[in-house]
């Protein structure tokens, strides 16, 4: 195993949290895993936080010393493995706060995504223009050169969506998000055209809550759901007041798939969900 220079990623972070939970689930502590595997507790101590990188083999191997018989989920895990590959996000390292690159590499990695909005349009379907005008707005203000950073970066993260195995992108956009004048008139005809092109693609699933579905679930906060291999390697992102937080225990994973399937049962279905698009640019 070579040492990780840098700080680990959030995937290796990931890695070491669900072989932790592996461990625990199997009653054992550090000690007497690192007994098992012919290693010591600090070594263990050390995979679990994410400060060293470990092969797939040795991933396995641990998966099998606690007890764990679910293949598809240590494939998962062993898939997960090896040294830090640089991703187009480590360019922003040092320039943007780190969970912005946690959110690049997981929706990288991701094998779906499934995204929900009230007020802001999901960033993996901002235009330019539009991602400027909410990021110029965000308090305490940032330097121009600050803004720019972060522009590119959101419209860098749409890569996921392009290319030959483009990333299956369910999104549910509430009504109000699609009246929102960002940026004014011109810049938010623009998104909701962008929008509409965007539905269109096989791999993009569009769905509008109207203002008639009336009371939903989750109904003051953005959720993007990202899918893993197996389902026990889901992650759930969440943008609050003071950056992002995620979220990977079942529990959450379970409660947030439920808010999602109930967010996407009272949307419109996507041919009518594009016709109130269309409306409302045309109304604009």
């Amino acid at each position: 195993m070579a040492r990780i220079k840098l700080p680990p990623t959030i995937r290796q972070r990931r890695l070491g949290a669900e072989l932790r939970r592996l461990r625990e689930r199997a009653d054992l502590n550090a000690t007497q895993a690192g007994g098992l595997l012919g290693s010591s507790q600090s070594r263990v101590s050390s995979i679990e936080s994410g400060a060293y990188a470990v092969s797939a083999d040795r991933v396995r191997a641990m998966a099998r010393a606690y007890g764990c018989t679910d293949a598809a989920l240590i494939e998962a895990l062993a898939g997960m493995t090896g040294g830090r590959t640089r991703g187009w996000w480590d360019e922003y390292r040092d320039i943007l706060p780190p969970s912005m690159l946690d959110m690049a590499e997981l929706e990288h990695h991701a094998q779906a995504m499934r995204v929900a909005s009230v007020i802001h349009m999901p960033g993996v379907l901002q235009t330019r223009d539009h991602a400027h005008a909410i990021i110029s707005a965000v308090e305490p203000p940032l330097a121009p050169h600050e803004v720019e950073h972060r522009v590119s970066h959101r419209i860098k993260r749409q890569a996921v969506l392009y290319g030959e195995q483009p990333t299956p992108l369910t999104a549910t956009i509430h009504e109000a998000a699609l009246r929102m004048e960002f940026g004014g008139v011109s810049v938010a005809r623009a998104q909701l055209e962008y929008l509409l092109t965007m539905s269109e693609k096989e791999h993009v699933t569009l769905l509008v809550i109207p203002f008639g579905a009336g009371a939903f679930p989750n109904s003051g906060q953005g959720i993007i759901y990202l899918c893993g291999e197996v389902p026990q390697m889901d992650t759930v992102q969440l943008d609050t007041d003071h950056g992002s937080e995620y979220l990977d225990t079942p529990p959450q994973l379970t409660r947030y798939r439920r808010t999602l399937d109930r967010m996407e049962s009272l949307a419109l279905e996507p041919a009518k969900s594009r016709d109130l698009i269309r409306c409302i640019a045309q109304s604009l």
